[in-house]
């Protein structure tokens, strides 16, 4: 009796057989037990998930930024009293300026004497013109107004013009004083003042149609 025949022999390749079968399938297992922790704490796996408001502040590529529209100010306008003179007499003129116009500032304004539109009307000054400005000193109602050696000496009407400026003007500024006694040193100390009470307080519009009427009166 012949002895059985062994099967015959198979040759298996590396990874492969009842082992490599046991490797493949604990490979999903292995990778959803990977992923389960992912999922887990709230991240995807895969994908992209759109969450939020977009982001703003990036621009695009080539875009320029787009310019916010400018907000408009509007600049304080402030009215300047002015003494000029015609016929000889005080007139007193309101200049608006833009901001807020202090004593020095006004003064200035005094010394280079009527604008165009102001001539026209026939208003002069007896001021001369000045590149220094006057040392201003104010003391309540009072101010005293020193003026630089370059001013030289002033007629009457020029010290009045200067007085009655910075009177009213200093009364615009502080209201309750009631009225401001100005006092004028020129050089060599001589001294000249007013007071606000004594100042015209007509404007030169004013002085004009007072002229009409007074001519058409006496036709």
């Amino acid at each position: 009796m012949n002895p059985p025949t062994p099967p015959p022999a198979t040759t298996t390749a590396p990874g492969v057989g009842p082992a490599g079968d046991s490797a493949r399938r604990r490979l999903p297992l292995l990778l959803a037990a990977a992923l389960f922790p992912l999922s887990a704490c709230g991240i995807p796996a895969t994908g992209v998930v759109e969450a939020g408001e977009p982001a703003t502040g990036v621009l695009e590529p080539g875009r320029a930024p787009t310019p916010s529209p400018a907000e408009s100010v509007a600049v304080p306008v402030t009215a300047v009293p002015l003494y000029f003179v015609t016929d000889g007499a005080l007139v007193a003129v309101s200049r608006t300026t833009p901001g807020a116009a202090d004593l020095g500032s006004t003064v200035l304004m005094l010394f280079e004497g009527p604008d165009e539109e102001e001539r026209k009307r026939g208003l002069t000054t007896e001021l001369p013109p000045a590149s220094v400005v006057p040392t201003i000193r104010t003391d309540g109602a009072a101010v005293v107004v020193q003026l630089p050696r370059s001013a030289g000496s002033l007629s009457g009407t020029a010290v009045d013009q200067l007085a009655c400026t910075v009177a009213v003007a200093r009364l615009r500024q502080d209201p309750a004083l009631g009225s401001a006694q100005v006092t004028v040193e020129q050089p060599g100390g001589r001294l000249a003042g007013r007071s606000s009470d004594d100042c015209p307080t007509g404007t030169a519009r004013e002085a004009d149609r007072n002229s009409g009427t007074a001519g058409s009166g006496g036709s």
